[in-house]
């Protein structure tokens, strides 16, 4: 039998994945509110029972982070997200307004093509499939190809978990034969209706190129302003915490630390204290000359501990240094460690007063964060307010870690692993992406108000008789208001709208 190229086999996976949740998509269609929630409590389960095995085989396939950190964004993306989204309706009338005698009738979208990163493979699986199920579609999960095995098994554990309660067969999936030709495939399928795209700017555009609805995030190049009237104590450990977590693969993790003049030294000081290690310009230069490729994060640096970073490019650093901090003048192409670095490299500027502090912020955003994030720590509720109002993103986070605060683990925002940059940072929606957005809504409405009497004229004609018509007094439209509605159809309308909220 003859071996076809991997990128054919790929592009047959494809097809055959996106027919088969075609099929398995129709039958969920038809689904309770109760089937649909027990099907994704049975695959939040399984999901966050192997949290600890998915991390270290998203460790050890991809080489990127920390597997106990890996753990507790596994443990976000299926315990907390589904307590977030658990009570959410989702299945027929989830809204209704009286007065206004409208409907709203959720929709899924279909079939959902669902592209994710190697830096948290595991916990994008979860995250995806459950926004995805709960909102009655299906779902196809097109790894990168570093972590193929790893996001494989997940959604193994998650549909064994899910067809047992009731699931459709095929009904969430994950391409093993990986390529690009099969990616573009799957995107282009006539059965896909959605792409729900998490990963770098490349990938990211290419979603957006393929002509369907695409929801897509930006580069988030994360300031962390640090105020004179911080807890400046809290606000050392929370940075280099936040940084250090899991190698800093997260896309809303810490860039660059902005320090109010007054608290700059002892901020420095105390950040030492908690692991932050300061380099010298020697160390600065090997790093701003190996950390890039181009514009983009070099992959081989990705998600590296300084101590690795330290025997890849032949300097040393102290076996306690958690991140290393680099002292920046500038913002630009001209200071290349200005940009994000998705490694536990800080960048390091003063500022005197929050004007300042606010403009350095911008200038950082601008150079490849714009729309996405930004933390805050301050107990000057005005600072924070002009902060929030002013800067260009759609998540400012406050006295927490950047990392855990925007994706919901320590704030109220709604979990997830996907992160809207808004318009100004390329991307449909500025929110955190989560199951409101994966369906339409119908509406149904009933007439609230007579049509107006010109409404009933056929428009223009040369006929007088026609004209006198219309424009006398004689003609009435008909009494067709709510108030007059045939008894039995009222009663036939309320049976079914009962049953849709089954």
């Amino acid at each position: 039998m003859a071996e076809f190229d991997n990128d054919l086999q790929s592009i047959q996976e494809a097809r055959t994945l996106a027919t088969q949740a075609r099929e398995a998509q129709r039958k969920f269609l038809g689904a309770t509110q109760a089937e649909v929630d027990r099907i994704c409590a049975a695959m939040a389960q399984a999901a966050a029972d192997a949290a600890v095995t998915l991390g270290k085989m998203a460790t050890e396939e991809t080489g990127y982070g920390v597997p106990e950190h890996k753990t507790l964004k596994n443990l976000l993306s299926s315990q907390l997200l589904w307590e977030a989204i658990r009570d959410i309706p989702t299945v027929g009338v989830i809204c209704e307004d009286p007065v206004r005698k409208t409907y709203d009738i959720a929709w899924p979208m279909g079939v959902v093509a669902a592209l994710t990163p190697s830096t948290n493979p595991t916990s994008t699986t979860m995250y995806k499939t459950l926004i995805a199920v709960k909102a009655r579609n299906a779902i196809i999960i097109a790894p990168h190809p570093f972590a193929a095995k790893c996001c494989a098994e997940t959604i193994r554990i998650m549909a064994e978990a899910g067809e047992r309660a009731g699931m459709p067969k095929g009904l969430i999936s994950c391409m093993t034969k990986v390529s690009l030709q099969g990616t573009q495939e799957l995107m282009r399928h006539k059965y896909v209706a959605l792409i729900l795209a998490t990963g770098g700017s490349d990938m990211v555009r290419a979603a957006h190129s393929v002509g369907k609805p695409a929801y897509g995030v930006g580069p988030g190049n994360v300031p962390a302003y640090v105020d004179r009237s911080a807890d400046v104590g809290r606000a050392a450990k929370y940075i280099v915490a936040s940084k250090a977590f899991d190698h800093s693969v997260i896309c809303a993790t810490e860039q660059a630390v902005v320090a109010d003049r007054p608290i700059a030294a002892k901020l420095e000081e105390l950040m030492k204290a908690e692991g932050a290690y300061f380099v010298d310009d020697n160390i600065k230069q090997i790093l701003a000359k190996n950390l890039f490729v181009g514009h983009l994060p070099n992959p081989k640096a990705v998600g590296r501990s300084p101590q690795q970073l330290a025997q890849m490019y032949g300097f040393t650093v102290p076996d306690w240094a958690r991140i290393l901090v680099v002292k920046l003048n500038g913002v630009g192409t001209e200071e290349p460690l200005s940009g994000e670095k998705l490694t536990t490299v800080l960048g390091w500027y003063e500022a005197d007063g929050w004007e300042a502090g606010c403009e350095r912020c911008i200038e950082l955003i601008n150079y490849g964060g714009r729309g996405h994030s930004l933390v805050i720590h301050a107990r000057d509720e005005n600072v924070i307010m002009r902060f929030g109002l002013e800067k260009p993103v759609f998540r400012i986070v406050v006295n927490t870690f950047g990392t855990l605060g925007t994706t919901g683990y320590t704030t109220g925002v709604m979990p997830s692993m996907t992160l809207g940059s808004g318009g100004v940072g390329g991307a449909i929606t500025g929110d955190n992406i989560t199951v409101h957005h994966l369906y339409n809504i119908k509406k149904l409405a009933y007439e609230i108000r007579t049509a107006p009497e010109a409404a009933f004229a056929p428009g223009s004609t040369d006929d007088p008789a026609q004209r006198r018509l219309f424009t006398g007094s004689s003609h009435s439209a008909p009494a067709t208001t709510s108030s007059s509605m045939d008894a039995q159809v009222e009663e036939i309308v309320r049976k079914v709208l009962l049953e849709l909220k089954k």
